[in-house]
């Protein structure tokens, strides 16, 4: 049965680009309110999507009606089959700087193999690829699983109600494996399963003083100046070697084990190919590590962004009444997430000077996620994986973070199988986003061996 659901697929590329260009096409940018619209007409053209395929599809008001609307979709379920959680997400980042793309990001469009468009690997080609893998199997007879789709459109804004959302509709989300496929190959024809991801603080500092604005010749030497005191509060959030400076936030950090640092050390990962590729002169980051093991296996502290004072054409000599910084600490498995949080307030209200007022909000906390390398879910996924690519893939870390992953295991109590078929050259939340198609087609191919393989379960 698999084979003939394979040449289904291969059969539908033609259409498979179609549809998801009608996809990507839809703007449906959850942080921003005017296009409030736009995510429920993305939510139920999915809802149609998925319809078409004969599975039970209902469009779920979020928050009361107040979030974007989740869809959650089912085949019909068979007593004593394995059931599988698919998450996927229809929500966009905001495709601006608008005048970076070569082609606008609402028009999708397909040029050097790929197709470009905002979305277009995060997460909606990806979503797109278990979607064809779906329409092949129910064309087939049907799958050999239970499956239920969860597919939000709040991702990209932090998923601040799926939690509450999960929870009260448990019962029709249960499930033995979930499966996301929101990551990434580990690079071109190198397919890889995703062990473990970073977890994620994101904090903002803001720096107050003087009531207003003061003109920096009558009040300069006199007067605190809350950008010069946020630059300095930054500058010790590391020392000379590269580590972050706040009191306990390597205490629980387990370092990979012998066999993660062979495992690594085999994979074709060029560090002055990685650097030129980014157009950088060299790297950094913690001494005595390389570069895999400071994106995989060591946290991080960094500044995403500082404002204040006059940022206009041309000169203002203004001391600005006040500043502020947001920051992100990426953590690895076994650091608490509310530790580390209560560490960094700390440690900024200590070294702040009390001619100021000091502001701590925390945006969200998130642990990290570890799923063992040995799981009968990896293995079958590595089967399926071979199937869709022609070769196994890979186990890696992931640098990144998926809140969901540690919510579905705190909810619903199943680990995640993260199977993503995007590239690191995707340009995903930047101008010019891409999916290979290539990925979309072997993906579609991935994805439907893996409702196969996972029938094992």
């Amino acid at each position: 049965m698999l084979q003939a659901v394979l040449q289904t697929i291969d059969a539908r590329r033609d259409q498979a680009i179609s549809a998801l260009k009608e996809f990507l096409s839809i703007p449906s940018v959850s942080a921003q309110p005017s296009h409030k619209a736009d995510m429920r007409r993305c939510a139920q053209w999915l809802a149609d999507q998925l319809s078409s395929a004969s599975l039970q599809v209902t469009v779920m008001p979020v928050a009361g009606g107040e979030g974007h609307p989740a869809v959650v979709a089912k085949n019909k379920h068979v007593p004593a089959r394995p059931t599988v959680l698919y998450y996927g997400h229809y929500d966009v980042q905001p495709p601006e700087p608008l005048e970076l793309w070569t082609t606008p990001p609402f028009e999708p469009s397909v040029r050097n193999g790929a197709i470009y468009a905002r979305g277009a690997a995060d997460d909606k080609g990806q979503v797109w690829a278990h979607i064809e893998a779906i329409l092949a199997w129910q064309a087939q007879g049907g799958l050999p699983v239970n499956l239920t789709l969860l597919i939000e459109g709040e991702e990209e804004v932090g998923s601040e109600n799926l939690r509450e959302f999960v929870a009260a509709n448990r019962p029709g989300l249960r499930a033995d494996i979930a499966v996301i496929s929101d990551t990434i190959l580990f690079a071109r024809g190198i397919p890889a399963i995703t062990y473990s991801l970073r977890g994620l603080v994101y904090m903002e500092l803001t720096v107050t003083a003087a009531a207003v604005d003061l003109h920096s010749g009558l009040y300069g030497g006199a007067v605190p100046n809350p950008l010069n005191i946020l630059a300095e509060l930054l500058a010790t959030l590391h020392d000379r070697d590269g580590r972050v400076n706040i009191p306990g936030f390597y205490d629980k950090v387990i370092p990979p084990s012998p066999q993660e640092r062979q495992m690594w050390a085999k994979l074709p990962f060029d560090e002055k190919q990685y650097a030129a590729d980014l157009k950088l002169p060299g790297l950094t980051g913690e001494i005595a590590f390389s570069t895999l093991e400071r994106l995989w296996a060591r946290p991080t502290c960094d500044i995403n962004g500082i404002t204040g004072g006059y940022q206009g054409p041309g000169s203002k000599t203004v001391i600005a009444s006040k500043a502020s910084a947001k920051v992100s600490m990426r953590l690895v498995p076994n650091q608490d997430a509310v530790a580390v949080r209560d560490a960094f307030i700390e440690a900024m209200r200590q070294r702040c000077p009390s001619c100021v007022k000091l502001d701590v909000e925390c945006f969200g906390q998130t642990p990290a996620v570890l799923v063992p390398q040995n799981s009968r879910g990896i293995e079958l996924a590595s089967e399926a994986i071979e199937i869709g690519y022609g070769i196994r893939p890979v186990l890696i870390r992931g640098a990144a973070s998926i809140p969901v992953v540690e919510l579905i295991k705190s909810n619903l109590g199943i680990d995640a199988l993260l199977v993503g078929f995007g590239l690191p050259d995707d340009c995903v939340h930047s101008p010019n986003e891409k999916f290979d198609l290539d990925a979309l087609y072997c993906g579609s191919r991935t994805a439907a061996a893996l409702y196969e393989r996972l029938g094992k379960l």
